[in-house]
């Protein structure tokens, strides 16, 4: 857990990772119907796990874990 900080969506990280979601999803909702299930469901998919693996290291018992996840959504 991150020293001073009592819950995730406190940390930057997690809030500019959410403003990317949500510039995705504007930019994506412009593709063509087509790429529903293909770039478009990639591109979403990808932009969420961002704050997502920031929310799950969060949550894990020590700080090595916390960086693992912080690795893994980079």
């Amino acid at each position: 857990m991150a020293k001073g900080v009592d819950n995730f969506k406190d940390l930057k990280i997690w809030q500019v990772a959410i403003e990317l979601v949500k510039k995705v999803y504007l930019a994506s909702s412009d593709l063509p119907k087509e790429e529903m299930y293909g770039l478009k469901s990639q591109m979403r998919s990808s932009a969420i796990s961002i704050p997502s693996n920031v929310a799950e290291g969060f949550r894990r018992q020590h700080n090595n874990e916390f960086k693992q996840f912080l690795y893994i959504s980079r």
